[in-house]
């Protein structure tokens, strides 16, 4: 049986790989680590989201933050050490990878770690407007 998708219809044109992305993203979500997303606007309309997510017990060399495409890769991976002897450990530090689906135009502009709070930027910065007109061709190949 073939799934219907609202970005199939006819008039959208060049959408199957963002379907992809979305299903590909959808089955990968899981609750570990908890993050927010926020949304902010600065000073000349351009919006700014703010990714937030909580990596206590992760060291700054232990995260991995990749922008590819239009998705963002954040990985986490903790380096066990043979010094340390836990009598209980109640902080979850098993390796995780979240992604998120970026649009078009969107580029993470920085990244900070503060008190196990990994903070990621994220901006769409305001379009450029771009005017052209089309020449129009006859049947003869002449144009105007």
């Amino acid at each position: 049986m073939t799934r219907l998708s609202l970005l199939s219809a006819p008039f959208m044109l060049g959408f199957e790989s963002f379907e992809e992305r979305i299903d590909r993203l959808s089955k990968s979500a899981d609750g570990y680590p908890p993050y927010n997303i926020e949304r902010l606007a600065d000073e000349n309309g351009a919006e700014i989201y703010k990714i937030t997510i909580a990596v206590a017990g992760f060291s700054r060399d232990e995260l991995k933050i990749v922008s590819e495409d239009t998705q963002l890769h954040v990985s986490g991976d903790h380096k066990k050490s043979k010094d340390r002897v836990f009598l209980h450990q109640g902080i979850a530090t098993r390796q995780f990878k979240r992604s998120f689906l970026l649009a078009d135009g969107m580029e993470v502009t920085g990244a900070t770690l503060n008190e196990g709070i990994l903070s990621i930027d994220v901006e769409r910065p305001l379009p450029q407007k771009v005017f052209r007109t089309i020449e129009i061709a006859t049947g003869d190949g002449v144009t105007s």
